[in-house]
C-alpha cells in the first residue's frame, strides 16, 4: 500500500519517466500511473456496455426474427465498417491527438445507443433499427480502438507496453463475464428495457472516465502526407516485415472461422438446452471468465518462450473444446467445455496481439493497430456465414465444422511459414537490443 501510494503522489511525473525505469513493474505500479488508471477505467466501462450490449441486441434481434441467419446479419453490420474504415482510423491514431479521437468515437456510440433507447422505450423499435445501430458501433471501432492501443505506449513506455497491454486485455476479459451476467438477470426480472437502459449509463461513465485523459499527441511526423499515402504507407511495411505479416494472418484466418461461434450463444441457451437468456447469461460469463484465464497466463508471463508453438497449442485446444461444446448433450457439461474453449482462445490472442505490438515501431503503431481491428472484425464476418450453415445444417454441425477448418488452418500456417517459427528469434534479437539500449 505504502508503495503504491508513492506512485499516487508523483501524479505530475511524465508516465515516461515512470516507465523508463530498467526493472519490470508490477501490475498494481502500472495502474498506479494516474493516467494509465482513467484509461484503464474507461476501456473497463466501454467494453462492459458492450457486453452487456452483446447479450441484449441479439436477444432482441433473435426475438424479432427467429432466424440465425438475420442474427448473423446484425453482427455483420458491424463488421463491414469496421473493414472498410480500420485503415483510415490507423492513421487518424498515427496523426491526431490520440485522446480526442477516443472521447469522439465514444460520443458517436452513445448517441446510437441512446436513439435505440428510444426507440425501445416507446415500443418502436425493430429488426432494421437493430442493424442501424450495430452499423453505428462498426463506424465507431476503427477510430476508437487503433487510438486505444497506442494510447497505452504513451501512458507506459515501449518497456512496460508487453505488461500494459497484457492488462488491459484481462480487464477487457474480466467486462466479458461482468457485462453479459447483468442484462441476463434484468431481462429476466424486469424486462429487456431495463438491460439496454444498463449498457447507455455504462457508455456514459466510459465517456467521462475519457475526459480525464490528457492530450495524448501521436509521434511527430517529418512531413504531412495523405491519408491515402499513409495508409499504403502502413501496408507496405506490414507486407516487408514477413513476422509481423504471417502473425497477422496466422492471427485472423483461424479466428475469423471459429469464434463466429459466439453469434449462435442464443440459439443453444434457447433451441438446444432451453435455458432461456439466463442460460445465455452464464454461457457468455463462463466465456468471459475462461478469457481472464487466457489473459492472465499471459500477463504472467509476458517474456515467454515458444510464443508460435504456444499460439498452435493453444488454438487447437480451442477448437476441440468448441467441438466439445457442440455436441454436449448436457447444459451443464457444456459451461466448463465454453470456458476451457476461450480461455485458449484468449491465450491465443494476447499472445499473438502483443507479439506484434513489441514488434512495430512506434511511429506504425496506430496503422498496424488498424490491421489488428480485423481480429474484431472478421468473426463478425464470419458470423454471417455460420449463421447461415447454423440454417442449413443446425447450430452444433455448423460451429463443429469451422471449428475443425480453424485447426487445420492453424496447423498450415505453422508448418508453412519459417518466419512463425523463427519468432522467438526474431523478437530476441530486436526487442531484447531495444531494452539494452532503454536500460
Amino acid at each position: 500500500m505504502r508503495r503504491t501510494l508513492a506512485y499516487v503522489a508523483r501524479m505530475d511525473r511524465p508516465a515516461s519517466d515512470v516507465a523508463a525505469a530498467p526493472t519490470e513493474v508490477a501490475a498494481r505500479e502500472l495502474l498506479a500511473i494516474p493516467q494509465f488508471r482513467w484509461l484503464t477505467a474507461s476501456n473497463l466501462a466501454f467494453f462492459l456496455a458492450m457486453g452487456s450490449q452483446s447479450v441484449v441486441r441479439p436477444y432482441l434481434a433473435y426475438h424479432f426474427t427467429k432466424d440465425t441467419f438475420l442474427l448473423g446479419v446484425v453482427t455483420f453490420a458491424v463488421a463491414m465498417p469496421m473493414l472498410l474504415l480500420g485503415p483510415f482510423g490507423g492513421v487518424a491514431a498515427d496523426r491526431i491527438d490520440r485522446r480526442k479521437l477516443i472521447l469522439g468515437a465514444q460520443a458517436f456510440a452513445l448517441a446510437g445507443e441512446l436513439v435505440t433507447l428510444a426507440l425501445l422505450v416507446t415500443d418502436r423499435l425493430r429488426f432494421w433499427h437493430l442493424v442501424g445501430t450495430a452499423a453505428v458501433m462498426g463506424c465507431v471501432f476503427p477510430f476508437l480502438m487503433p487510438a486505444r492501443q497506442s494510447v497505452v505506449a504513451n501512458l507506459v513506455g515501449r518497456p512496460q507496453l508487453g505488461r500494459a497491454l497484457a492488462i488491459t486485455t484481462t480487464g477487457i476479459n474480466v467486462t466479458r463475464v461482468v457485462g453479459p451476467a447483468l442484462p441476463g438477470l434484468l431481462i429476466e426480472q424486469l424486462g429487456v428495457k431495463w438491460a439496454y437502459l444498463l449498457g447507455v449509463l455504462l457508455y456514459v461513465v466510459a465517456f467521462g472516465c475519457g475526459l480525464r485523459l490528457h492530450p495524448a499527441p501521436p509521434p511527430a511526423q517529418a512531413e504531412r502526407a495523405s491519408v491515402l499515402a499513409r495508409v499504403m504507407e502502413g501496408v507496405r511495411y506490414v507486407r516487408a516485415d514477413r513476422a509481423v505479416l504471417v502473425l497477422l494472418v496466422f492471427g485472423l484466418v483461424p479466428m475469423f472461422l471459429a469464434m463466429p461461434f459466439q453469434t449462435l450463444l442464443v440459439v443453444f441457451a434457447e433451441e438446444i438446452w432451453q435455458q432461456g437468456p439466463r442460460g445465455l447469461s452464464q454461457l457468455s460469463v463462463s466465456m468471459g471468465l475462461g478469457g481472464i484465464l487466457g489473459s492472465m497466463v499471459v500477463a504472467r508471463w509476458t517474456h515467454t518462450s515458444q510464443r508460435a508453438r504456444r499460439m498452435l497449442f493453444s488454438m487447437l485446444a480451442f477448437g476441440a473444446l468448441l467441438i466439445g461444446f457442440s455436441y454436449s448433450p448436457w447444459y451443464l457439461a457444456a459451461l466448463p467445455l465454453v470456458f476451457l474453449a476461450n480461455a485458449f482462445a484468449s491465450w491465443f490472442g494476447t499472445l499473438n496481439n502483443t507479439a506484434i505490438q513489441l514488434l512495430i515501431p512506434e511511429a506504425m503503431r496506430g496503422r498496424v493497430s488498424s490491421f489488428l481491428m480485423m481480429s474484431f472484425s472478421l468473426p463478425m464476418v464470419g458470423s454471417l456465414v455460420i449463421g447461415g450453415a447454423a440454417k442449413s445444417l443446425g447450430a452444433p454441425l455448423a460451429v463443429s465444422v469451422f471449428a475443425a477448418l480453424a485447426m487445420a488452418a492453424s496447423v498450415a500456417f505453422y508448418y508453412g511459414s519459417d518466419a512463425l517459427r523463427g519468432l522467438d528469434a526474431r523478437m530476441e534479437r530486436d526487442v531484447g537490443r531495444e531494452g539494452r539500449t532503454t536500460a
